[in-house]
């Protein structure tokens, strides 16, 4: 890898990093948002501690800063598969934020933010099926697997989606269902907590 590289991989895990959930319920609750409900920092417990605004609030900057750092990538270095692993660092990064001793969140919204930009179908298609999932549960995790998993499919079975836009879309429902374990065992037993 060229220098350029490195430095965009790095500013995707860098910005990926940024806890903007923690940030956000210290700022209008002053309190710690993984002291809070779950202890997660994403959207969802955000929700549950700071209010609905604050939750989708939250996001969308977590979208964001996994699309932005695609968007520089692929104006940087068009037709090349820098994007993809910019991606990859910004999902990481919030999984495994530097600020947060490499702890973090789930990786949801972050993920959801790169495919918008390098799979727009298969983030769409994943975010509709969230919408509808947790509407009907009121169970943001299961409505986030079940999301990544229409995401996959809708990547690999739609005309025209990139392959490595395919393959991306699998990596990052593989790190969510790692991410989601113990929401898997609650699901399984049926304990998961409804929002």
């Amino acid at each position: 890898m060229t220098a350029e590289a490195i430095a965009l991989v790095a500013l995707g895990y860098l910005s990926g990093s940024v806890p903007y959930g923690m940030l956000v319920v210290r700022a209008l609750k002053g309190v710690d948002v993984r002291s809070q409900g779950s202890g997660n920092i994403g959207a969802t417990n955000v929700a549950r501690t700071a209010g609905p605004a604050a939750g989708v609030g939250v996001l969308v900057l977590d979208a964001l800063k996994g699309g932005l750092p695609v968007l520089l990538a692929r104006a940087v270095a068009p037709g090349t598969d820098l994007p993809v692993w910019v991606g990859v660092a910004a999902v990481v990064g919030h999984v495994a934020s530097i600020w947060l001793g490499f702890r973090g969140g789930k990786g949801v919204a972050t993920a959801l933010g790169v495919l918008a930009v390098l799979a727009p179908w298969p983030a769409a298609a994943g975010a509709l099926t969230y919408a509808g999932v947790f509407a009907l549960t009121r169970v943001s995790s299961l409505g986030s697997l079940l999301g990544g998993a229409v995401a996959v499919a809708v990547a690999w079975l739609v005309p025209g989606t990139p392959r490595s836009a395919a393959w991306l879309t699998t990596a990052l429902f593989t790190l969510l269902l790692w991410t989601h374990r113990g929401n898997l065992h609650r699901l399984l037993r049926r304990s998961e907590p409804r929002v």
